[in-house]
């Protein structure tokens, strides 16, 4: 069945490649397994039976791959290990699932085609599922295709994945998205097509509470793809009313030095909008350099999902005060507003939880929601990857229970739902909509926009 999904957070991770934004108070881990817990009691009077790759009677196997170990970018993506270790944990700690124990096993993508590729091999031979991946440079996904399965038969591998930036993986038939992707699959290269976008943060809250801004779109500009991905943002940003004075490319390995011709832009043109697609580190660098030339006329400084880190706090300080960001499930700061979020932050620990381990989670989520299902309708003894797949393809109701909210529903479409972070005091603290537990999910806050990506990417200079 053809699916349409699409993205949000391709500009963020794609324009992390070059960044040194990696966490620093964790070793990159890999190759490891994680499994703990036991069996319930409602499933003492059944015999769990071996039903196909990666499901014995005693486990289920699910595989994680994610760049972490790249010297380019150290321990970029360790969140999304550090959660699905602890959603094994946590999950086995609670009865386990199908009455049996959840182990993961862990890949080190290392941002490598290649290293990409054999995670996939390993995973097929291994492991039920890929679930919670997060790995950037994916072009081959034929094992993901065509894994054969227990009985022989070349069902495909499952793949429940955290992120997915390269095209090829999001168009793959297996792979289902807790996010999304801008495109339609399959996609028309080289031609002008349709691209979905959130505008909510902009026409909702921005604008209104600054009428008329006009300011610099800082594009990543570290690949051709992640220029690319920029394209759409910028048009579906100007349609929603925002006035570009500039478009200029960044990098997410720029020191603060390389800001200072760009904060000088937004002084001669007296900009009143600064929109980072890059990475946290070029955010700060810009706040950085604009404290230094004592520019004040920016009312929004604005970022995505990418500056949503503790690294922007502690290596921003004060200087990043007032930095707006926007976000598409409820933040760590409510965890008591919902369980699923609680059980994310308090198992993975306040002091390491990421935005990125957030949505590594919430595959996780989704994963044990389609096992239950299974469980449901065939028993302990129904799961197989073919079921998988059907029961995927089907899921229209998920929103990680309810912490990626009402909106995110349609695993072949686009939520509508977001909220805005503003950072104060050195804290992020909630600004719209202001009821904790909320967010805005009406259906306009979702843009097409049509143009031809690699076409607008080469005219920005």
């Amino acid at each position: 069945m053809k699916r349409y999904r699409w993205v949000i957070v391709v500009l963020v991770a794609l324009s992390l490649i070059a960044a040194s934004c990696g966490r620093d108070d964790d070793e990159p881990s890999g190759g490891s397994d994680t499994t703990v817990g036991g069996t319930p009691e409602e499933c003492k009077d059944e015999t769990p039976e071996a039903t196909e790759v990666g499901v014995t009677g005693d486990s289920i196997t699910i595989e994680v791959s994610a760049d972490v170990g790249s010297p380019l970018a150290p321990g970029l993506f360790q969140g999304n290990f550090d959660a699905l270790n602890a959603y094994a944990k946590y999950i086995n700690a609670n009865g386990g699932i199908a009455c049996r124990d959840l182990v993961v096993k862990t890949w080190d993508s290392k941002l490598n085609a290649d290293e990409t590729k054999n995670g996939q091999i390993d995973a097929c031979q291994n492991a039920v599922a890929m679930v919670g991946s997060n790995s950037l440079f994916n072009p081959d996904v034929k094992t993901l295709a065509t894994c054969k399965d227990k009985a022989g038969a070349d069902t495909g591998l499952p793949d429940v994945a955290a992120l997915a930036n390269d095209i090829n993986q999001q168009c793959n038939p297996t792979t289902y998205l807790i996010q999304a992707v801008a495109e339609e699959c399959p996609v028309k290269v080289g031609q002008v097509r349709p691209l979905k976008v959130i505008v909510g943060p902009q026409k909702k809250f921005y604008l209104e509470e600054f009428p008329g801004l006009h300011g610099v779109f800082a594009v990543p500009g570290d690949l051709p793809t992640t220029v690319q991905s920029a394209t759409y943002q910028i048009e579906a940003q100007e349609q929603a009313g925002i006035k570009w004075d500039a478009v200029l490319k960044v990098s997410g390995r720029d020191e603060q030095a390389a800001f200072t011709p760009r904060i000088q832009t937004l002084r001669q043109k007296g900009s009143t909008y600064y929109y980072n697609g890059s990475n946290d580190r070029a955010m700060i660098n810009a706040r950085k350099e604009a404290k230094a030339q004592g520019v004040t006329n920016v009312k929004v400084w604005a970022c995505s999902l990418a500056c949503y880190t503790r690294n922007m706090l502690s290596a921003g300080g004060s200087d990043v005060d007032g930095t707006y960001v926007w976000m598409q499930f409820l933040p760590f700061e409510e965890k008591d507003e919902n369980e699923e979020l609680a059980a994310y932050v308090d198992s993975v620990g306040a002091n390491k939880v990421d935005s990125f381990g957030a949505q590594a989670w919430q595959a996780a989520a989704l994963f044990k929601e389609v096992v239950d299902k299974i469980v449901d309708e065939d028993g302990i003894n129904g799961i197989t990857r073919a079921k998988i797949l059907e029961v995927l393809d089907t899921t229209t109701d998920f929103t990680a229970n309810e912490w990626m909210g009402e909106g995110g529903k349609d695993l072949k479409g686009l939520s509508p739902c977001f909220l805005v972070m503003q950072i104060q005091g050195g804290k992020f603290v909630r600004v719209y909509p202001e009821a904790k537990g909320e967010m805005d999910c009406d259906e306009d806050n979702v843009s097409t926009v049509n143009l031809d990506p690699a076409a607008e990417a080469a005219k920005i200079q």
